[in-house]
């Protein structure tokens, strides 16, 4: 028979099975992967207009836009009109003069966008 100091419970053996098998888990890491688009978006250096600011104020912190596309909708009050403006990595979507919406722009074939759910 065994000392009691060297019995271990089947309880306590999971509990240190689990606890080894977690830290072995969190300290992999991959060998490789995709870029995601989400991993730049968040990025701290992102720096994107703000909700809300003016076109005068984007195009002063920005500067003049690669592209003014077609603007949409204005044909009722209710229905406002969207203006886009296309930057090297992002889309400025403006309703009537103020920001309402900012979307990165996929950056190479490498970066990976959302993907679509399987049916």
């Amino acid at each position: 028979m065994l000392p009691m100091r060297h019995l271990i419970t089947l309880p306590a053996l999971l509990l240190l099975s689990s606890l080894a098998t977690g830290s072995a888990l969190a300290r992999s890491t991959p060998d490789s992967g995709d870029t995601l688009l989400i991993e730049r978006v968040n990025a701290p250096a992102a720096a994107t207009p703000v909700r809300g600011a003016s076109m005068a104020q984007v195009t002063a912190r920005f500067g003049a836009p690669l592209e003014r596309l077609d603007a949409r909708g204005g044909q009722k009050r209710q229905w406002p009109t969207i203006n886009r403006w296309r930057y090297p990595d992002f889309i400025v979507y403006f309703e009537r003069d103020r920001v309402i919406d900012v979307v990165a722009i996929q950056a190479s074939a490498t970066e990976a966008g959302p993907r679509p759910p399987i049916r």
